[in-house]
């Protein structure tokens, strides 16, 4: 997966945010979309799409791959929501949407641990 958001821009983005710095929009925006881009290099594949409406998706984890219309696992949530499950924070499960027997990112989360949060 080619990366378009700098790694050092991208984690101190994400490092902000969990440390409960405030994020302009656009920040917040890059933020969230740095961390679709880490989970799809950490997890390749295209069974499982993430959304995150009017920011970005990324399709990854190995497994069955769809190659036409909607895949058939399909996980969105808002880009507040996506921060907070990537640097573990929890989050009340009804601001999540998923469909599909392989839509559980449990085992994948979170992404962002205390030493590259500074915490």
């Amino acid at each position: 997966m080619r990366r378009r958001i700098d790694e050092a821009e991208g984690v101190g983005l994400v490092r902000s945010y969990a440390l409960g710095r405030s994020l302009s929009e656009p920040e917040l925006r890059t933020a969230v979309r740095f961390a679709l881009e880490e989970f799809g290099a950490r997890h390749p594949g295209r069974s499982v799409e993430i959304r995150i409406p009017w920011v970005g998706a990324v399709q990854a984890i190995a497994g069955p791959v769809h190659t036409r219309g909607t895949p058939p696992n399909v996980v969105e949530m808002d880009g507040r929501t996506w921060l907070d499950v990537a640097i573990g924070r929890p989050v009340d499960e009804r601001k999540i949407s998923s469909s599909g027997t392989r839509a559980d990112l449990s085992p994948y989360l979170p992404l962002f641990g205390p030493a590259q949060l500074g915490a």
